[in-house]
């Protein structure tokens, strides 16, 4: 039996282990079901997606991760339910004040 040895980013290591835990079996299990697909497919054999359901929940966690970064980058990261309120509350404000000068 041969071993394969290959470099791969650790994060991408454990984003696709996460991905076939989730499908039953082990980043190893995987990695011989897609070369023995390939041999008989004589090229790239398949692909193995998650439903929706488990995709939408991953581009959720994705966007809740990019908001947060965002708001580290701005300062407002610790700011109160209140605050985000007042500050909604005046955006609104001052669109509708600018919308109200356009209409006159």
């Amino acid at each position: 039996m041969a071993i394969i040895q290959f470099r791969v980013d650790d994060e991408l290591k454990l984003q696709a282990s996460l991905v076939y835990e989730k499908l039953g079996m082990d980043l190893s299990t995987a990695i011989r079901i897609f070369l023995k697909r390939s041999v008989v497919a004589n090229g790239i054999p398949f692909s193995m997606v998650l439903d929706d359901d488990d995709y939408n929940s991953f581009k959720a966690r994705q966007a809740i991760k990019n908001m947060q970064r965002i708001s580290l980058e701005n300062g407002n990261s610790d700011m109160t339910l209140d605050e985000i309120n007042e500050e909604i509350k005046l955006s609104r404000l001052e669109r509708k004040q600018k919308c109200d000068i356009t209409q006159q």
